[in-house]
Parts: structure tokens; sequence; C-alpha cells
């Protein structure tokens, strides 16, 4: 994915965006006009003319002031109707990109990292069309304007302005970029560092308070901490200098105007009331126009997110991750009674060698096969590719029919994985397993509970309406583990991928719930695979495979 093409989906389309434009065009025309009629109908009326003369200044100024507020108004509800409505876009486009690649296609980006540019970066967006591409031409189209005003009124103060404007332009946005040079790409990266290593200090603290590690851990947080602190600062400085810049230039084309009009004062019709307008319309001018510079640095901040939003996407899928479009599609799907491997072998996006391979195996329906093997022999690897979340070489096959004929989807219709730290949503139980099969009623969802030994304890947490907590906090390792069985059994998965079901689990206790999940999970005539790095009891299982 390009970086284009996230600012092309953060754009609104031209016809959403082009009313919050046109009206903050008009807003700002009402605040310069309101000063220009303002200026005009003071020193006319010090030289006590009919009052007929005055009246339409007199409304003019009426109708700008209430035009300015109802233009600015407007334009907030329309720019920024227009923004919102685009965000969903950026967000479901990034996702329906993400999806073919995820997980395993995102092993290199860490948690809180990932999260921070789905969430920061993306927010960060919005702001393309609200403090970039509109303030730059509402800025632009009303200093034409009011350029072409005072040129009509006296030429030389026409050219002054100009020449401030511009001025303006280039040593704000070069004094802003000189400060702010090469930060905004580094807030975004230190705010994604900052992010990673909180998400890793919350999910790590019971560990890290039990072996002393704790301190260590809030150390390097504080210094993130205050690395992004630092940026932030330095990146709001080259923006204070740049406003000060502007009201600076602002005051010099008043001056400057002063300079080039009262000379002409009498001449060619330039009279007082000419000259009134001619000095103040560049306040009014130079307060709409500062934008300029803050949009050129909103816009290194909006690049430098679409920047990290982009990395997170690779243009290519990788090679190791299953295409989503089957090489041969089938009309029918497998009903999934039996899985058979020949020689599969796969490795890890971005690594050099295989994580398995030469792995030949058969399951067929009701039977359960052990897998077992040491830490890092693969049996994880293996697991991920019974789901094709990454792609394999040599032959898998669900009833005859070789996977890669099937959509990934489809095979994950099939064949089901309980991975070894089960993902609980902070919600209720009903919630946790209702995604699985959302038009279950209560007595389903009971029923499956009670099959994989959680009728008691359901009973006696109250119900269907329990709290898991935040990722199962309120669980135990065990209660996890078998909340996830009752998920898979629900979408009626035919084949189930046990992976470390004992991981987090009281040795005591492990091999009573290996017992009860391969049980359950056979008793409905499932073929099952289980993974597991500890001793499983025999008479659960009827082959071993070991890595």
């Amino acid at each position: 994915m390009q970086r284009s093409d996230v600012l092309r989906l953060a754009m609104p389309r031209g016809w959403r965006a082009a009313p919050g434009i046109l009206l903050g065009l008009l807003s700002a025309l009402c605040a310069v006009a309101l000063l220009a009629t303002s200026a005009y109908l003071i020193t006319r009326a010090a030289e006590q003319p009919p009052i007929l003369y005055l009246s339409a200044a007199m409304v003019g100024v009426r109708a700008f002031a209430l035009g300015r507020a109802f233009f600015r108004y407007t334009e907030r509800l329309a720019s920024h109707d227009a923004a919102f409505r685009a965000m969903p876009e950026l967000r479901v486009g990034l996702y329906e990109r993400l999806v073919p690649r995820s997980p395993d296609g995102l092993g290199t980006t860490r948690r809180g990292d990932l999260l921070s540019r789905l969430v920061s970066d993306v927010d960060d967006q919005q702001d393309l069309p609200l403090r970039v591409v509109q303030p730059l031409l509402v800025s632009s189209l009303t200093a034409i304007a009011s350029v072409v005003l005072v040129w009509l009124l006296l030429p030389a103060a026409g050219m002054t302005l100009l020449a401030c404007l511009v001025v303006t332009a280039v040593v704000g946005t070069a004094v802003d970029s000189a400060v702010a040079r090469g930060v905004q790409r580094g807030v975004a990266a230190l705010r994604g560092e900052h992010l990673a290593r909180l998400t890793q200090y919350l999910r790590s603290l019971d560990t890290l308070i039990a072996y002393g590690a704790a301190p260590a851990a809030e150390r390097r947080l504080d210094e993130a901490d205050r690395a992004l602190t630092s940026a932030v600062r330095r990146r709001v400085a080259g923006a204070s200098i740049a406003s000060a810049l502007t009201t600076l230039l602002a005051g010099a084309a008043t001056l400057s105007a002063v300079l080039v009009g009262v000379p002409a004062l009498g001449t060619g019709g330039f009279d007082g009331p000419a000259l009134a307008v001619v000095v103040l319309v560049p306040l009014a001018v130079f307060e709409v126009f500062g934008m300029i510079p803050l949009a050129l640095g909103s816009w290194r901040r909006v690049s430098a997110s679409a920047q990290r939003i982009a990395q997170v996407v690779p243009d290519e899928i990788p090679a190791e991750i299953p295409r989503q479009e089957p090489s041969n599609a089938v009309t029918t799907l497998p009903e999934g009674r039996s899985i058979r491997l020949r020689g599969v072998s796969a490795r890890w996006p971005g690594a050099l060698e295989p994580a398995v391979s030469g792995i030949d195996l058969d399951v067929s329906a009701g039977e359960c096969v052990l897998v077992t093997g040491s830490s890092g022999a693969g049996k994880t690897t293996l697991a991920h590719v019974l789901v094709r979340f990454l792609e394999h070489g040599g032959r898998y096959e669900i009833d005859g029919v070789d996977v890669r004929d099937l959509a990934p989807d489809d095979v994950r219709r099939l064949v089901g994985l309980c991975e070894q730290t089960p993902h609980l949503f902070d919600d209720d139980l009903r919630q946790n397993l209702l995604f699985a099969r959302e038009d279950s009623d209560d007595a389903d969802l009971l029923a499956v509970l009670d099959r994989v030994g959680l009728g008691e304890w359901t009973a006696e947490r109250g119900g269907l309406d329990a709290r898991v907590g935040e990722r199962g906090s309120l669980v135990s390792g065990g209660q996890a583990q078998r909340i996830a069985l009752a998920r898979a059994m629900l979408a009626d998965r035919p084949v189930l991928v046990l992976d470390e079901p004992t991981a987090g689990v009281d040795a005591d206790r492990a091999d009573a719930l290996v017992a009860d999940l391969v049980g359950a999970a056979r008793a409905s005539g499932r073929a099952v695979v289980l993974i597991s790095h500890a001793p499983v009891d025999p008479a659960l299982v009827d082959r071993a495979l070991r890595l």
C-alpha cells in the first residue's frame, strides 16, 4: 500500500468536500469585507455626509457580520461531516487490506505500535481535508480577492500587500520546517513506541512485579514518554514561531499601506475612506492567510502518519500468506470428515528456513491425534497451516479436496483453532459465544457450556450475563480454554485444533482439562488435533506425531 492510497481514502470525494470549501471561503470573504466596510463607514461618517450616503455601508456591516458567523457555523458542519464520512471508508479500506495478511503477515509489528498506527495515525488523517486542503484553498483565494480589492483602490498598496503575503508564505513555511525538520515523522514513531511499551507494561505487570522488573520497565516507559514530549514541543515551537512571524508581517503590511497611501491622498479620487480600507484590510487578510504555514505543518504530520499506515500494509501479500482467491474454486464445500497432510512444510514471513518440513498427518472424524515436540519444533506453525494462516508446501487435503482449491475463510469454516491464549472480549459470556453463531438462543449457549464442563460454573456466576473481564482477566486459564472450545463447537467446526490447551493451567488440573476438552469434542464426532508439549494420557488419543 502506498502513502498516496491512504491520502486518497482520507480525502472526501469532491462533491462532499466542495460545500465546506465554498462556505469557508464565504466566511473568510465576509470577515475581510466586514473590516473593510467598517473602516469605510467610520471614516466616511467622520466627514458628516447625509445619512443616505451611509445607509448602504451600514447594511453591509450588518450583512457581513451575520454572514461571517452563519457561514462559519455551516462550514464547520459541512466540512466536519465530509471528513467524518471519509474516515469509515479509510478504516474499512485498511481492514480490507489487512485481513488477507493477518495474523501471520503482521508478525513484525508490535501490538502497541499497530494499535497506534490503526487508531492515532488514522485519526490524524481527518486533518487532511480540515487542516490542510481547505485552509490552503480558502486562504489562497481570500488573499487573491483581497489583493485585487486593494489594488483597485491603490496599486502600490496592492503590490506591498502581495509582497508581504508571499514573504509570509515562504518565510513562515521555511521557519516551521527548519525548527520542526524531521520531528513529525519522529513524533509518529515515538508515539507508536510509547504505546507499544505501555501496552507491554500493562499486559505483563503481574510478571514484572513478581520478578522485581517493574521499576526498570517503568524507567523505559518514562524514557519513551520524555522523548515523545520533547518531540511534540519542538513541533509546536515551529508552528508558534510561524504564527509570530505572520503577526509581524501583518503589521509590516499595514505600515507599508500607510507609507504608500498617505502620499497618494487626493490623487485619482483616492480619499480618506479609501485609505482606511487600504490600511485595515491587511489585518483581516493575514488573520485568514496565517493558516497557510499551519496547514503546511499539518501536512507534514498527516503525510508522516499516512506513511506509517502504509508501512503496515505491504503492496504485495507475502508468499507465505495464502491468497484469498482459491486456485480452482470448488462448487460444494467438503464436510470436513477428515484431513490429510503429505510432505507439508511451512515457514513464517521473512524467514529464510522452514519452521516445519516433511509433515505427514491423517485425522478422521472422531479421532484425536496428538502432536508433540520441544519448544520451537513448529507445533504452532502446523496449527496455523491447518487453519490456512500460513501457506504450505506439499499437499493438504480436506475430504480429498486440496485446500488451495478452497478460500482460506472456507477452510476456517471447517477447521477451528483454539489458541494457546484464547482471546475473550471484555463482555459477558453470552456475547463471547454469540459471535460464533449469532442466531443461538440462551438454551443453545447453556447446553454447549455444559458440554465443555462449565454448566455449574456458569450457574454459580449468575448465568450468561457473567462478565469475563478484559482479555478474560476474570476467568482462569482452564476456564478460558473451555469457553474457547464452546465457541468452536457452537460454530460447528468439524475439525478442532487445540493448541497447548494446558498453557497457564495448574499441573494438577491439566490432565482433567485435556480429558474434558478432548472428550467433549470427540463425543460430537469431531476430529481433534491436540498440540501439546506436556505429557498426555495415551488413552485419550488414537495416534501421536512428534515434530
